[in-house]
């Protein structure tokens, strides 16, 4: 069964509960039905991907997100690399949450895109894979010296629990930015104890 089979074969379902005599039911019910209308189709977030402004295509983004499973990925690492930057930040995003290990490769590339909000995000979004070539390709972030992008990395490590960087966590301790400051608080409270 494909995920639209399924999500129809939901929404028929749900959809006698409306008439139901109890009110909690029928509110579950509702919302629900709300979620799912939320995802659509693959077809119609495809067109959507396709033809829509980008704020349509980011939307549709989020839609691919939602929809899941391998047939979205394709879609999700071409726009991981197309030049416009909202749409690329957004994939990266949600590429991340959907953490499929086709979209690593990708990710990894992100590091070193010129967008610094963009490099947080695959950051982010890498933390997300237990990866051992992650926890290599991330650790040099810790040094970036940029608030945003050492406290992305601090968390995405301390999510990876990798205990030898204990020592580089409480360096980060004695940051000037808040945010690292805070970050590297978050990763030693995370980490496992060895």
């Amino acid at each position: 069964m494909t995920v639209f089979e399924s999500v129809r074969k939901r929404r028929d379902a749900l959809s006698t509960l409306l008439s139901d005599p109890c009110e909690e039911v029928r509110t579950a019910a509702a919302q629900a039905l709300d979620r799912l209308e939320g995802i659509g189709s693959l077809p119609e977030v495809m067109d959507a991907l396709k033809k829509g402004d980008v704020g349509i295509k980011v939307r549709a983004i989020y839609a691919l997100g939602r929809i899941g499973g391998e047939e979205v990925i394709p879609a999700l690492l071409y726009c991981a690399s197309r030049p416009e930057e909202d749409i690329r930040s957004t994939a990266v995003e949600v590429l991340g949450t959907i953490g499929h290990p086709s979209a690593l490769p990708v990710l990894l590339e992100r590091l070193q895109d010129p967008n610094s909000a963009i490099r947080a995000r695959a950051i982010t979004a890498l933390g997300n894979f237990g990866n051992p070539s992650v926890i290599a390709a991330l650790t040099p972030f810790l040094d970036a010296g940029d608030g945003l992008i050492e406290a992305e990395t601090a968390r995405s490590l301390a999510r990876m629990d990798d205990g030898s960087l204990e020592g580089k966590f409480i360096e980060l301790l004695g940051s000037p930015h808040p945010g690292t400051r805070e970050a590297a608080a978050e990763a030693l409270g995370r980490l496992r104890i060895r």
